[in-house]
Formats: C-alpha cells, structure tokens, sequence
C-alpha cells in the first residue's frame, strides 16, 4: 500500500502555484458556466420558437439532448483516459477517467429522466422499451458497475486497471444508443439530424437548432468545469489518505 502511495506522490500536483492557477482555473469556469446556462435559457424560452404540436412541454428537448451529449463525451474522455492509464500507469490518468465516469452517470440519469417527461407529451406514455431507450439504459448500468468497481475494497491499481478495462469495453454501447434508431428504425424516436433508413431526417426550425446548439456548447462548458472540480476533489482525498496512512505507519513504529 505503502507504495502504491509513494508512487501517486510523484504525480499529484502539491506545489503552491500549482494550486493557485487551479483556483483561477476553478473561477473562470465557473463564470463561463452560469454566463452561457443564462444566455442558454434566453435562447430556450424566448428566443425559439415554440413546437405547435407539444407546446412548452417541447422545451425539455434542448436539455435532453445536450444532457446526452454531455454523457457520451464524459464516457469518450473515460475511454481515453483509460488507454492512457494502462499504458502510462499514471494515477491522474485514472482519475480523469473516474471522475469524467461519474459526470457522465449523472446526465445519464438526467437524460432518463426527462425523455419519459417528454415521451408522456410526445406518444402518451412513459416508456416504451424501443432500441434508443434500451441500449441508454444498458449503458447506464454498464457504468454502474465501473463505479462499483471503484468502490470495491482493495489495492487502488488493481481497481484502476480493472475499471480502465471496463471503460473501455464499455464505451462500445455509445455509438450502439446513438445509431439505434436508424439500425432498427424505430416508430417512436424521430430522426431529427441527417437521414435515416427511412431518408426522412426531420430537421427543426431554425431558430431552434441555433438554441440546440447553444445549449449544447453551455452543457460542454459545464462538464469542464465539473470535471476540473472533480479532479482537484479527487485529488485532494487521494492526499488525504496518504496522509492518514504516514500518520499509520509513524504510530506503529
């Protein structure tokens, strides 16, 4: 254990500067969060224009989708991370990975959340169990158990490397959840971007799309700052132990 944690040590960020360009770091994106989220929501409510069919109850539409943008890109770093941690054997390679899991298993959540609010306005039920909503819940589990893993007990780099393996098998189900409606043409979710096996791509307004879009850039600049928070929380646990595990050690002497 002992040295597993002399290892981390040469890794870990400690320095005072360090710390302080995070700190600036910290502040920058969390300024550039709450500004894009605000102009997000006036591009949301007032500047697109309202769907006939479904009314304001289409408006979930913007943060469904970005919610699932933000997971499959916190998976994609997850699966980076992980080849890198199994090749340079880098505890802040695995921490990114962990950390990028955990944000992507949150909007997972938020994104199983609202497409049944809108799926009760858009088809009058709940859930429908149609490919899209499948392999989005196969997935979710599938991260579930990466995280499991982290919290198994044991020597932290055999978990790393066991996680890192499961990472990247994991993120297969990523392009499987977005292609699943054109694979097996479901009735249910449209085809909204390019063209389907049906080649009848739906398509939004125009004013729509530009709030689509700003909203996704908003969700992106939220990921970074979460996982830069992330990271440093992580970090600064990963301290805390070895800290705890010096003052061991010195007791027993």
């Amino acid at each position: 254990m002992s040295m597993n944690l002399e290892r981390e040590k040469a890794v870990l960020p400690g320095s005072q500067i360090t710390d302080t360009k995070s700190l600036n770091l910290s502040k920058l994106l969390f300024s550039a969060t709450v500004i894009s989220m605000l102009v997000s929501l006036y591009f949301i409510f007032i500047f697109a224009e309202e769907e006939t069919t479904m009314h304001a109850a289409q408006k979930i539409f913007y943060f469904h989708v970005s919610s699932a943008w933000l997971a499959f890109m916190a998976f994609f770093v997850t699966f980076v991370f992980s080849i890198l941690f199994l090749i340079k054997r880098k505890r802040i390679f695995d921490t990114y990975a962990y950390v990028s899991a955990e944000i992507g298993v949150v909007f997972t959540i938020i994104v199983l959340t609202t497409g049944p609010i809108w799926a009760r306005s858009a088809w009058n039920t709940w859930w429908v169990w149609e490919p899209r909503l499948i392999t989005t819940l196969i997935l979710f589990f599938i991260y579930i158990a990466y995280i499991m893993i982290r919290q198994m007990d044991g020597v932290w780099d055999k978990k790393a490397r066991l996680a890192a393996v499961f990472g990247i098998i994991g993120f297969a189900d990523v392009p499987i959840v977005f292609f699943a409606i054109r694979w097996w043409q479901t009735k249910f979710h449209p085809i909204v971007f390019g063209e389907g096996p049906s080649q009848k791509g739906g398509g939004i307004d125009d004013t729509m799309l530009v709030a689509l879009l700003i909203t996704i850039t908003a969700f992106t600049i939220l990921y970074s700052y979460l996982l830069q928070k992330g990271v440093s929380f992580e970090n600064m646990r990963i301290k805390v132990e070895r800290y705890k595990e010096k003052l061991r050690e010195d007791l027993e002497k």
